[in-house]
């Protein structure tokens, strides 16, 4: 039996994400640009910015317990990011046999077993996911950077470490890798200790968690290359164990004869030439607001990097609602602005910091980097509909930015223009299902409680005619609001 059981989660062959277009030098050296970002809450060695002056393979690993990332997430993919524009070969991984097992780090309980189906479902999502956003990071990147070249970066690897255990059977994993693990180490390290201490205690499960994403930076130093993990400020145990491992067991052809197999050797390569520099950690912050609360969590539910389950427009009002005391941080670390760029923005922020400046670059950079420039779009369309921005006024969009933008919003309703043909602005209201009757129409224009595109409507006798300057977005559009929040779109399916 192998060291998985019988996993039936599809172990593709490494996915290459191809690059775009950026000749950005290793800045001086990119763990100094993260350094100026806020990225670095420790490293394993304070020699690494020495050993990344030339390009190296850079790995961050992600388990599929959802079938999207988050905002969380996406902190430490940054950092990927990053390395990846500098012309390093970022690594990002799939965990779907780590994620069978489940990470304690950072957790008072153990996480409940995922179904198979359930685990390829996720894997699937993720594996999209990490493609898209580097995709798009890079698009993004060399909108903002002259200089950048997409296509002289090496190309984006989604592995999925899977595909280094299915063959590997338990007295394998135990006599070749066991062996130079020491219990003392693994107790020691604060996911565990933390978990020992509670009263729900932690399965053996869990506890060998360490091993196996101790083996994942093992298992791609040797046979990729990598020679610098990245993860949260939670896995710095699980990080170190995986520098110590490397340091302890030689790569072994006995283990390639049970199953462990290679497509190239990085690392017999690199001592070849006598270019071992040996294996490294960096740790990220864990992102938390002012007030000390998780990031990336509104009223209890995580803010998704899918837009099924959170849309662009819902992703741009969270970053536009960032507190002040958050937002160059978040501009720093959720963009890729030139630091000049953000400290002139900050400084007209404070200066007027009613107009919510920054908190709208912050929202704008982010969305568009996330959901690209149709993403920004939407939100911007959404946003100029829902609230009024002046930054962004209604009439600047296209009638086909309205229909994307509210494409599954039940406040979207498509008449055809024959239907509103000769119809007052009170006969539209109830047509539209904003008022119950023509009286209340009545009344809501009395009282000044009914808008017609942003404007408020002073005679509720006016008949809006189709095709005219009386609707927008080619005017085939009509936004009519009531009270300060009912909003409905009319969008004309034909007009004479």
């Amino acid at each position: 039996m192998n060291l998985l059981g019988r996993l039936s989660i599809r172990c593709a062959r490494p996915r290459v994400v191809s690059g775009l277009r950026q000749r950005r030098s290793l800045h001086s050296n990119v763990v100094e640009t993260l350094r100026e970002r806020n990225f670095i809450h420790s490293v394993t060695s304070d020699d690494i910015a020495n050993r990344l002056q030339k390009p190296v393979a850079v790995y961050c690993g992600v388990d599929p317990t959802a079938d999207s990332l988050h905002l969380g997430n996406m902190v430490a993919l940054m950092g990927l990011l990053h390395f990846h524009l500098a012309g390093h070969q970022a690594l990002p991984l799939v965990g779907n046999a780590t994620g069978m097992i489940g990470d304690p780090s950072g957790r008072s309980s153990e996480r409940v077993a995922l179904g198979q189906s359930t685990l390829a479902r996720n894997v699937a999502g993720i594996e999209a996911q990490l493609e898209r956003f580097f995709r798009r990071g890079t698009e993004y990147a060399a909108r903002r950077m002259p200089s950048l070249d997409p296509e002289s970066l090496k190309p984006v690897r989604v592995l999925h470490n899977a595909d280094w255990y299915q063959n590997m059977n338990i007295l394998t994993f135990l006599g070749h890798i066991g062996r130079y693990v020491r219990v003392g180490a693994m107790v020691a390290r604060d996911s565990v200790k933390s978990r020992l201490q509670s009263s729900q205690g932690i399965s053996f499960t869990e506890f060998s968690y360490q091993l196996l994403q101790a083996y994942d930076f093992w298992y791609l130093y040797h046979h990729h290359g990598c020679r610098v993990q990245l993860g949260g400020s939670d896995q710095w145990g699980n990080i170190t164990a995986g520098t110590d491992l490397i340091h302890r067991m030689p790569f072994s052809s006995t283990l390639d004869e049970t199953g462990v197999t290679s497509e190239d050797n990085g690392a017999a390569a690199a001592k070849a030439n006598g270019d071992d520099d040996g294996a490294f950690g960096i740790t990220i912050p864990l992102l938390t607001t002012a007030s000390g609360e998780k990031f990336g969590k509104s009223a209890g539910n995580a803010i998704w990097l899918d837009e099924k389950r959170t849309s662009a427009f819902d992703v741009y009002q969270f970053f536009v609602k960032t507190a002040d005391a958050d937002v160059e941080r978040l501009l720093k670390m959720f963009t890729l602005l030139p630091l000049s760029r953000i400290e002139q923005v900050m400084l007209a922020h404070s200066e007027a910091p009613e107009r919510f400046t920054a908190q709208k670059l912050l929202a704008a950079e982010v969305t568009e980097l996330v959901h690209g420039l149709s993403g920004l779009q939407r939100a911007l369309c959404a946003t100029s509909v829902l609230f009024g921005d002046q930054l962004s006024p209604i009439h600047r969009f296209s009638a086909q930015d309205f229909a994307d933008t509210f494409a599954h919003d039940q406040r979207m309703v498509s008449i055809p223009a024959a239907d509103i043909d000769g119809k007052s602005i009170s006969d539209i209201a109830v047509l539209l299902g904003s008022c119950k009757s023509k009286a209340a129409a009545a009344r809501l224009v009395s009282s000044g409680g009914l808008y017609w595109n942003n404007e408020p409507v002073v005679n509720k006798a006016w008949k809006p005619v189709a095709g005219t300057g009386d609707f927008i977005g080619q005017g085939t559009i009509g936004i009519m609001r009531t009270g300060k929040t009912n909003y409905r779109i009319l969008r004309l399916l034909s007009h004479p």
